[in-house]
C-alpha cells in the first residue's frame, strides 16, 4: 500500500463498497515484548489484533463481542489510529486513514470520536463540563464568532443534560451523567462514526437503559455511525444491526444481529451465547448450556491453526491444528471462520469433551521474569486489549 507524503492532500476515495463508511481489511496491531537491563530488546510480540476484516454502513450500529481481552477495544483504537496499526488497511469514507499525517490526520478525527468505558477517568477532574467540551472545539478550531457556546448548549440538550451543568466538574455526576458528558464532549464536534467501548458496562441496570435508548435516539436524529464495543450480548442484540464476534485477536462470525442470535453457527458465538440468560424460567431450565473449558489462551502464544481449537468441543485433531480458518460466507451476509461449521450445524460431527491442549509446539509458553510483564499484552485507557 502506498503512503502519502506528509502534508498532501488526498482527495481520491480508495473504496466505494456498498455504501460503507468505515472498510477494515487484514487489520494487525501487534505490541512488542521488550526485555533487558541497558538496552531492550524484542523477544515476541502480543498479538492484540492479527488480521479482521470487517465493513460498517452508513447510519447502521456496528456491535463487536467477545471475551475480555479478545482484542476489541485495541480494534477500535486502531480504527482511529489511537494506537498505530502494525499492518492491514482502514479506510473512512473512501479515504485511507493510514496514508494520512499530522494536519490532515487531525482534521479527520473530528469526523471520528470516541466513548471510553470509564467516563471517570476519561474526564479530566480538574476541568468544568464546559472547559471539556470546550476544548475539542478549540483544538479542530470550530465554535468561532461564539458559536462554541451554541454548540456546546446544543450538545448537552441532545444527552438531556441542565444548562447549569457546564460550571460543573466531574465528581459532582452520577456515573450515568458522567457517561452523557462523555457522549456529549463527541457531539459538540458533529462526528459521522462514534466508537463506543463498553458504553454501559460500569452503569446501573435501569441507567444502561437510558444511555442506550440516548444512542439510538442520537443515530435517528443525527444520522450517526456507531461501532459498539461490548460484551454484554443483551445490550448488542438490542442496539446493534450487525454483530462481529472476535477471539483472541481474530473475527470468528459475522451477520445480521437477529440472524446470529436466531442461528449462531460457530462454535464459540453457540457458547456465548448459551451463557445468556433468558426471562422464562422452564425455558431457562431445559436449554443446554456449553461450558468452554480453560481461560482465553495468552494473545502473545496463541494456538497454532484455529486459535479456538483449545477450547472447542468440535475441534478435530488435524485440519483444526494445521490450517488458520477463513472468515467465509457460509448464508448472504452470514460469515464464519470455521473449518466445520456446516457439519456441526448438521449434526454430522459431534461434540466431545475438550481435554487441555499445549499451544504453540511442544513447550508451554515462557513465564515472566518479572510479574505481571509477559504474557499479558499492555493495557489501554479505558481498559482491555
Amino acid at each position: 500500500m502506498s503512503e502519502a507524503k506528509a502534508g498532501a492532500t488526498v482527495t481520491e476515495p480508495v473504496s466505494d463498497a456498498r455504501d460503507a463508511l468505515v472498510e477494515i481489511s487484514d487489520l494487525k496491531v501487534h505490541f512488542p515484548i521488550k526485555r533487558g537491563v541497558l538496552f531492550d530488546r524484542v523477544v515476541g510480540y502480543v498479538y492484540a489484533v492479527d488480521g479482521v476484516s470487517l465493513s460498517i454502513r452508513r447510519g447502521e450500529t456496528y456491535g463487536l463481542v467477545g471475551e475480555s481481552g479478545c482484542g476489541k477495544s485495541t480494534l477500535g483504537r486502531g480504527l482511529l489510529r489511537l494506537v498505530e496499526p502494525t499492518g492491514g488497511r482502514v479506510v473512512f469514507d473512501g479515504i485511507d486513514l493510514r496514508s494520512l499525517r499530522g494536519e490532515e490526520l487531525r482534521r479527520m478525527r473530528r469526523r471520528m470520536q470516541m466513548v471510553f468505558q470509564d467516563p471517570m477517568s476519561s474526564l479530566d477532574p480538574r476541568q468544568t463540563v464546559e472547559s471539556l467540551l470546550t476544548e475539542g472545539l478549540k483544538a479542530h478550531g470550530m465554535g468561532r464568532n461564539g458559536q462554541a457556546r451554541k454548540l456546546i448548549q446544543d450538545a448537552l440538550d441532545a444527552v438531556g443534560l441542565p444548562k447549569n451543568a457546564l460550571r460543573k466538574y466531574p465528581h459532582e455526576f452520577s456515573g450515568g451523567q458522567r457517561q452523557r458528558i462523555g457522549i456529549a464532549r463527541s457531539l459538540v464536534l458533529e462526528p459521522d462514526l462514534i466508537v463506543a467501548d463498553e458504553p454501559v458496562s460500569a452503569l446501573d441496570v435501569s441507567i444502561q437503559a437510558q444511555v442506550i435508548n440516548l444512542l439510538e435516539e442520537l443515530q435517528d436524529e443525527r444520522g450517526l455511525t456507531y461501532l459498539v464495543i461490548a460484551h454484554d450480548l443483551a445490550v448488542v442484540r438490542h442496539i446493534s444491526d450487525t454483530v462481529g464476534v472476535m477471539y483472541l485477536g481474530g473475527l470468528v462470525e459475522e451477520a445480521a444481529s437477529d440472524t446470529l442470535y436466531a442461528e449462531p453457527l460457530h462454535p464459540y458465538t453457540k457458547a456465548l451465547m448459551s451463557a445468556v440468560p433468558v426471562p422464562d424460567p422452564d425455558v431457562e431450565d431445559r436449554r443446554e448450556r456449553i461450558l468452554l473449558p480453560g481461560d482465553l489462551p495468552s494473545p502473545a502464544n496463541p494456538p497454532s491453526g484455529c486459535r479456538f481449537r483449545t477450547r472447542c468441543p468440535w475441534a478435530q485433531p488435524t485440519k483444526c491444528a494445521d490450517e488458520r480458518p477463513a472468515l467465509r460466507e457460509l448464508a448472504p451476509g452470514h460469515r464464519v471462520a470455521c473449518h466445520w461449521a456446516e457439519d456441526i450445524r448438521d449434526g454430522k460431527i459431534q461434540a466431545h469433551e475438550v481435554k487441555p491442549v499445549l499451544v504453540a509446539g511442544t513447550e508451554a509458553p515462557a513465564e515472566p521474569e518479572t510479574p505481571g510483564t509477559f504474557p499479558a499484552g499492555p493495557m489501554l485507557p479505558g481498559g482491555g486489549v
